[in-house]
This record gives C-alpha cells, structure tokens and sequence, in this order.
C-alpha cells in the first residue's frame, strides 16, 4: 500500500510539473481556448443579404451615390504597382487596385488616422481624431500585451507597466463610445442601406457591435486580425516568423471564422478568407443594386499571419525567397478581391454613379521581416514616421471627378467621412469638432488652399504635427523630437531640430495645444515597445540608430 501512494505520489507530482510547464510555455494560448469553449466554430453557413427592391424607384444616376470604402490592413505603401513600385521590385501587378486610382484621384499626399489599426479606423468612421474621445490604444488582450512586453526583440528592451494591469478592461471592453456618431449611422438618416465586412476592432459588447453601430448588415469578425485558412490547411502556404512575439500569439489564438448579424455564433467561412470577403460582398452589391447603400469592405490582408493560397502562392514561382513570396501571393488575393468589387458594381449597372474609396489603415508591419514594403518612406506601423501613417488613398467617382487626376494637398483618413457625408447629402454632426473635412472642393478645384493647416497624431508620450510643410515629432521616453522640411525632404532624413529653434518653438506650441485638446485614454497603455526605424525586425540592430517606443 505504501509503495502504491509512493507511486501516485510521484505521478501527480510529475504531471503537476508537466503542467507547470506546458503553462509556462503555452499560457499565451489560453484567450484562443477560452473563446472555443465559449462559442465553439460552426460549419460554413450561407449568409443571405437582405434584397433591395425589385426594380429601382429611380434610375441609379438620378439618386444619392452608392459608397464603397474599401480599406486594406497593414498595406505597405510599396506594396501596389500605381506608383511604379510593387511587391519584390513590381513581380505582383496590381491592376485592380491602381485601377481605381486611374479611373479617379490619387491622393498624393495622404494620411492614415493612425500609426496602427484600431484607432486608425475610428478616426475612418467618425471624421474625428480617435484621441479626442480617448479611443488611444489597440484593443488587445492583457496576455498579448504580456507576451510582447516580456520579449525583447533588439537592444532596446520593452517596458511593460505592471502597474496598470489592473485597469485594462478585457478587450471586449475597449471600444468606441457609443456617443460617437458613426459613418453608416448618418448615412442611415438619408436613407442609404448600410453593410460592413470583415474586420472590425472597435468593440465587441452588445452596444459597440457592427450592427449596433449603424450598419444595417455585417459579416466579419470583431478582433483584430483573422485566420485566412485553419493552420496547416493544404490549400495554404504560411510563413511564420520566429523572431516575432506578435506573429507567435496570432498562431497560438486566431481561429478561421466568422460571425453574422443573422445570428449569434461563429462559423467557418466558405474559402480564403480574402476571397469569401470579395464574393459576398459582390453578392451583397447584387441584392442592393436598386438603392442606395454604403458598404465598408475591411479585409484583413495583408495583415499576420502570413498564410497565402497555395494557387497564388504557386504563379509566383519567380520569388525565390519563402516569406516574400508568400506575402506577395496575399497581395495578389486582395488585388484579385478588389477586381471582383469593382466588376460586380460595373455589372449592375452602377459604375458611374458610385463613390468608391481605397486606402490601407496604416503602414506596413516592420515585424513581418521584409524591408522594402513602405518604400521610399522611413518607418513603419507602429512609428510615426512616413512608413507608419503615409498611405495610398484613391478616390473614384465617374460621375463627378474625372479620370486620372491627382491632389498634391496633405489629406487624411478622417475626410472620408466628411466626403461621403456630402455626397450623401448628410449634414455634418455641428456639437462636436469635427477634424475632417469634405475633399471634393479641392479635387474639383472650386476650393483653394489646403484641407488641413495642421494634421496631429498621438500614443501615448508620443505625438507628431504635420503644418504646411513641416512636420514635428516629439517623443517623452526618449526626450527627442524630430523636425523635417516634408517639401525639401519628403523621406525624413534631415533632422532639422538644433538648425531651426524658431521654428521647432512655434510647432512645439501648437502641438501642445492641440494635445491639449484631446481626451485622456479610455484605459491605460500596458506597453511601450522599441521600434527601429530604419530596418524590420528580423535585421540585427546596431548602437546609435533611431528608434522610437510606441505606447499601447
């Protein structure tokens, strides 16, 4: 008898020890288990969108404009050939997506709402600054935030504010506030019929949901980022980057799966999730063709993890190198999905008389290892500098703005809402600063002068100003502010801090006021990560080179 309790003595301590590590080892998988249990992944269902009527009341040239905003993630601003630049020196044409720039305006000059991707498209959907109502930080879970804040990656460690842990709300929690007056909902008081896919990431309680929020419809998920395929599905071909504590938390939790306004659970979309996107949303084009409608189509690519179709993946056998060529597979899926957008509004009919909007809600990631991606620009997501927030923009309209023109003038992300709004024939909301503004004045040229005399960024203690054509970067962790010329040295080269003292006091006194202005964050930062400018993640850092830390 002893020796039996001796024996089970020894195997409760060894699994005990087992587990004790297999937790140390694996704890960050727990908030993708935990979601399983809660709302286990149903089969594929067919989603079924709600039909306009029959026959159109009015022509489609004769009535308010449909508007299609189509918003890429993490979108390099090299990653499209319209500029002469492209994917692995130009090997994946974008033909679809440089179309829209062709066919309408290219916005030349152009800027997210932020440097990362949640705040940057509640800045999209509310024509505001999201500082103002203290949406500051990227929705994530504390365990992603401890993961990333325990790794260091370079020279310069992370800081993690163990502090504060006890103040962040689960992610659910960290939303836009409901007092916010979305896109979709004023668009709803004029009568447009409103539909939202894919990403969402601007909360996920019952209150802050899609279709809470003003859309009508909504396929997509709520998180961050997503699956394109389950992990290890023979129709993919992933690459994953060990050196990446980001990349090594989206493996272990994202699932492939979708939800719908029509009912509560998550399912399996039917294929490559970038596909599935554009094929439902060209059904959802179809069953809308005879009234107005708004639809915002958020695909999640390129964003990590990086997991292409493996037929992509195979027509591109002239990039030797596995993660770009993987990368460059996901780029040619969402060209592909923003052809079947634009085919679908021209095989209805509606081409003319449809607003569409393209643009990325920030810059290129510098952790998925590829160094050519924000080209020419310095920096990345996640900086402040050109690589970070410099965008494409494209709008097409053929009714109204004609083909192949360019605006040269700083515009943002926050004067798509202002635009569509007046196409829409919906007044602007008139208790609140509104920070964007309508842009077709200055595209048709009845308005001079510039949209903006100031533009303003910030997370956290670090805070940027765009006035004319100067731009300042001010950064408290680091004590150092950065000051450029943007028409002389569009790249940031030239630090110009200790040349120009007057005119780094005059924008350090307008960047004050307008920070000011903004609200205090709804939660706290947990983590400050270093970013070096000048090179990805992957690349070995060296004493001496610039880098910033960026709050969230």
């Amino acid at each position: 008898m002893r020796k039996w309790l001796i024996g089970a003595a020894v195997v409760v301590a060894a699994l005990a020890v087992t587990g004790f590590v297999l937790f140390q080892n694996y704890w960050y998988y727990l908030p993708g288990i935990m979601a399983s249990i809660r709302d286990p992944i149903q089969p594929n269902q067919p989603v079924v969108w709600d039909k306009g009527p029959a026959a159109a009341p009015t022509p489609a040239a004769s009535r308010p404009p449909n508007i299609i905003l189509i918003l890429a993630d993490d979108l390099g601003y090299n990653d499209i050939t319209f500029n002469g630049g492209g994917v692995a020196g130009g090997a994946v044409p974008t033909p679809n997506i440089d179309s829209i720039g062709h066919d309408g305006v290219d916005l030349s000059e152009s800027y997210a709402g932020n440097a990362t991707c949640a705040p940057s498209r509640a800045a999209i959907l509310t024509g505001r600054y999201a500082t103002r109502f203290g949406f500051e930080f990227t929705p994530v879970p504390v365990q992603f935030s401890r993961l990333v804040g325990h790794t260091q990656t370079g020279i310069h460690p992370p800081i993690y504010h163990q502090e504060v842990e006890a103040d962040v709300p689960e992610m659910a929690q960290m939303t836009v506030p409901t007092s916010e007056i979305t896109l979709p909902q004023l668009l709803k008081t004029v009568g447009y019929h409103t539909i939202a896919f894919g990403k969402w990431h601007l909360g996920e309680t019952a209150q802050t949901r899609p279709e809470a929020r003003g859309f009508d419809e909504y396929l997509g998920f709520l998180a961050g980022a997503s699956m394109y395929f389950p992990a290890g599905d023979p129709r993919a071909e992933e690459s994953r980057q060990d050196f990446d504590p980001i990349d090594k938390f989206l493996w272990a939790n994202l699932p492939y799966a979708v939800v719908n306004n029509s009912g509560p659970h998550r399912f399996a979309p039917s294929e490559y999730m970038t596909d599935y996107l554009a094929d439902e949303t060209v059904k959802a084009i179809g069953a809308n063709k005879n009234r107005p409608f708004f639809m915002y189509v958020a695909f999640n690519a390129p964003h990590t993890p990086l997991q292409a179709l493996k037929s992509d993946y195979d027509a591109l056998p002239q990039i030797q190198n596995h993660r770009l060529r993987v990368y460059a597979a996901m780029i040619r899926a969402l060209d592909r999905g923003v052809g079947k957008i634009l085919d679908a509004v021209k095989a209805n009919g509606l081409d003319d008389n449809t607003l569409i909007f393209f643009t990325s809600d920030n810059g290129g990631a510098n952790y998925i290892g590829l160094p050519d991606i924000n080209k020419p620009f310095r920096g990345w997501k996640m900086t402040f500098f050109e690589g970070g927030i410099r965008v494409p923009f494209f709008i097409k309209w053929p009714a109204k703005i004609t083909k192949g023109d360019m605006y040269s003038g700083a515009v943002g992300h926050v004067d798509i809402f202002a635009t569509a709004a007046a196409a829409a024939g919906a007044a602007m909301p008139s208790d609140r600063k509104m920070d964007g503004v309508n842009l077709m004045p200055f595209i048709l040229g009845t308005s001079q002068g510039s949209p903006h005399q100031t533009m303003f960024w910030r997370s956290g203690g670090y805070r940027v100003l765009r006035a004319g054509d100067w731009k300042l970067q001010v950064s408290d962790e680091l004590k150092k502010s950065w000051l450029f010329d943007m028409k002389n040295d569009p790249t940031e080269k030239t630090n110009l801090v200790d040349s120009q003292p007057d005119k780094l006091a005059e924008l350090r006194a307008e960047l004050d006021k307008i920070n000011a202005e903004q609200a205090k964050p709804l939660w706290p930062s947990l983590l400050e990560g270093a970013v070096a400018i000048d090179h990805p993640l992957d690349a070995p850092e060296q004493p001496g080179e610039e880098y910033i830390y960026w709050a969230n």
